[in-house]
């Protein structure tokens, strides 16, 4: 599987954009109504609002990270905010999400009327242990300070050595972006 997911995500330039090298198996990323993340199938920011349920080969012994970026923002031609952090989780206790430290809440597309597809990108590292992360913790309606993330330079920070499991979908506009926009200026 890996050199399958390696050539998808040098295909759609995953990799260098984001990653130097591929994720050993496909993350299983699960939206309600049993939508699914396919390597690069595209989806709505209306079916993609709630967050996921996400499973990988894990050991219960083991703590994960989950980040969730989008590297074209504000356009994929023009991407001066890359990468947009979505959801950022450290510390998962083997594949238990939900008991991870929720670093940067979940949001969901939200890409600008006329920019075209973005690239929605879920990443999970293994920790070498339980980590003590400095990040600013950033709230569900708050939209600052999650751009200009960079996930190799949060991945050398704290030594997670380890990319188990990747998947990604596309996105572009719908009538739910405006909802995404509003909430992450806290209205």
């Amino acid at each position: 599987m890996s050199e399958e997911l390696e050539t998808i995500f040098k295909n759609n330039q995953i990799i260098p954009d984001v990653l130097a090298i591929a994720p050993r198996t496909v993350l299983k990323v699960t939206y309600q109504s049993n939508i699914e993340v396919d390597k690069g199938n595209e989806l709505t920011p209306t079916q993609v609002k709630d967050p996921p349920a996400l499973e990988w080969p894990h050991e219960e012994s083991n703590f994960y990270t989950l980040i969730m970026t989008d590297p074209d923002a504000p356009s994929r031609k023009n991407p001066t905010f890359r990468e947009y952090q979505h959801w950022l989780v450290g510390n998962i206790p083997g594949g238990a999400l939900k008991k991870g430290d929720v670093l940067t809440a979940y949001v969901g597309s939200g890409p600008p009327e006329g920019t075209g597809l973005h690239r929605y990108i879920f990443l999970i590292f293994k920790q070498e242990g339980k980590v003590k992360f400095k990040e600013e913790h950033i709230a569900k309606n708050k939209g600052a300070n999650r751009g200009k993330f960079n996930t190799m330079k949060f991945v050398k920070k704290y030594k997670l050595n380890e990319l188990v499991a990747g998947n990604f979908y596309v996105a572009k506009w719908d009538e739910y972006v405006p909802q995404v926009h509003r909430q992450l200026s806290g209205k």
